[in-house]
């Protein structure tokens, strides 16, 4: 199981690699292709993860710097 955002890129590059070398069954490259949407999958839930937590730097209107909490949309 992939942990981290740059394993689950690290395999997803691997698996491109794999499937570009055409070279693979027809089997395993639909495998191969299940396992990379996953990764994607997971890559992008991480990301919003992420996105969540960053903070946003904005300039009041006196010209001090604020840091506010990042609110995605729902």
């Amino acid at each position: 199981m992939v942990k981290t955002f740059e394993d689950a890129i690290k395999e997803l590059k691997e698996i491109i690699e794999k499937l570009e070398s055409g070279n693979l069954p027809l089997e395993d490259s639909i495998k191969l292709f299940q396992e990379g949407t996953e990764l994607i999958s997971f890559s992008h839930k991480k990301l919003n993860e992420i996105r969540k937590k960053v903070e946003i730097v904005a300039e009041d209107k006196d010209g001090e710097i604020t840091f506010e909490e990042f609110e995605p949309e729902k």
